[in-house]
């Protein structure tokens, strides 16, 4: 998630990206100084894996899964990705477009580029341009979900500015899969879980969040986070096991919803004058407005977790962390926030362990009496702060074709593509250079 504040002013510690990798396992932070990867494999130490300070303003940083790929743009040369081996500290290729990258997603198939009116989809074997998706609605904000399931390969994207459409695009087969029309307001957030199936939505409202079944489009689960005010949603995430949903935004409560179908009970008569009133009032709904009869059937919370602030820009996950359940929240104030979840009950998650993203150690009380760590930051995305700005497009460093619609370079080293395999996480996807 881009850290940008609408100036295009970095968050506190210099911050300009942060995101979890596909599986949870690591962090990747970009900010003006360069890019670091930390591992989530223990909750008391946030160890960095690799830091690179070669490149500055690093405003998107995309790690697939545990390998040494990385898909880097920067603000300097914000029309150009740069894919590169992080271990060998070597470029494997560039490409150059004709506008702002807003957001990078890649998985074991493919890699999306999204700019503000057009997506393009790269295979990432070859990275050459596959498809081009063309005069999209505007997306200034670059909102975009890629799946991680090989099988169900399938990529979401706005249908609409003006109301919430979801266009799902089948990555494999190249071509559309389904429209959803998920909200009466813009997207604000979309999140597929890890098997492809389930497509999470949230809108600029912000009040009430749905699930989607995937390719069909059929709503599966309905969730409300709250009635009393319209919030930002800043981000959405299922568990690996698409068994919670969680939902950050600019206020200081994260919702964590869960997924299960409450089995129906045969009716009973009621015994008493409050059991009798209870069905009336249920069969009443019948008679109400649409409106006020979903609220009547949309889930709550599950858990939920307080944070120290709000108005900070976040990204949330839920990862499993030395064997227990933990809601991640990594913000622009510079911290990585690590809570507990009690599968069973719910309720108030517990904060166990807060990190700072700037790799200095900082204790808890500190952090949480720290005056600016509380100070709220503008709440727009680097992608919206692209759209107004100028920038100065930059020319690739090797040119092997141009695609149909501008997306230039291609070409990588081929002493970098020999001896890859695909399915091993220590190493990056086969890089080929074809040129028929």
């Amino acid at each position: 998630m881009n850290l940008a504040s609408q100036s295009g002013e970095a968050g506190a510690g210099q911050l300009l990206f942060a995101n979890f990798n596909q599986d949870i396992t690591s962090l990747a932070v970009g900010s003006k100084s360069g890019y670091k990867f930390f591992s989530l494999s223990s909750v008391d130490k946030l160890e960095q894996i690799y830091e690179c300070t070669d490149t500055e303003d690093v405003c998107i940083v995309e790690r697939l899964f545990s390998s040494s790929l990385v898909a880097i743009v920067s603000l300097k040369a914000p029309r150009k990705l740069k894919v590169c081996h992080f271990k060998k500290g070597t470029e494997i290729c560039n490409y150059s477009y004709s506008n702002t990258i807003l957001a990078v997603k890649l998985n074991r198939q493919r890699l999306i580029v999204c700019l503000e009116e057009s997506l393009y989809i790269h295979n990432i074997r070859d990275m050459k341009v596959l498809h081009t998706i063309r005069e999209t609605p505007p997306n200034p904000a670059g909102l975009c979900a890629l799946s991680i399931n090989n099988d169900n390969c399938y990529l979401a994207y706005p249908g609409s500015a003006t109301i919430g459409e979801v266009q799902v695009f089948d990555t494999i087969n190249l071509r559309a899969a389904n429209m959803i029309p998920a909200h009466d307001s813009p997207l604000a957030a979309l999140a597929f879980d890890a098997s492809g199936t389930k497509l999470a939505t949230a809108s600029e409202k912000g009040t009430v969040i749905r699930v989607f079944s995937i390719p069909e489009g059929q709503k599966l689960f309905e969730f409300r986070r709250g009635v009393k005010r319209c919030v930002s949603i800043c981000s959405l995430a299922f568990s690996m096991d698409g068994m919670f949903l969680s939902a950050s935004s600019n206020t200081e409560t994260v919702h964590i919803f869960k997924l299960e179908t409450v089995k129906e009970k045969p009716p009973e008569e009621p015994t008493t004058w409050t059991g009798y009133f209870g069905k009336v009032l249920m069969a009443s709904t019948s008679y109400l407005p649409s409106q006020v009869t979903e609220m009547f059937n949309q889930g709550r919370a599950f858990a939920t977790v307080r944070l120290p602030f709000c108005g900070h820009k976040n990204i949330c996950s839920l990862a499993t962390i030395q064997k227990i359940p933990r809601l991640l929240v990594g913000a622009s104030d510079g911290y990585l926030y690590m809570y507990n979840l009690d599968p069973q009950e719910g309720g108030e998650c517990a904060l166990m362990k807060q990190h700072r993203l700037d790799g200095s150690l900082e204790t808890a009380n500190e952090i949480l009496d720290s005056a600016s760590h509380d100070c709220p930051l503008v709440t727009q995305t680097y992608g919206a702060a692209a759209a107004k700005g100028t920038y100065v497009p930059s020319s690739p460093t090797r040119l092997a074709y141009t695609d149909d619609l501008g997306a230039v370079g291609g070409a990588c080293l081929e002493d970098e593509a020999s001896a890859l395999r695909l399915d091993e996480d220590s190493e990056h996807p086969p890089m080929i250079l074809r040129t028929d």
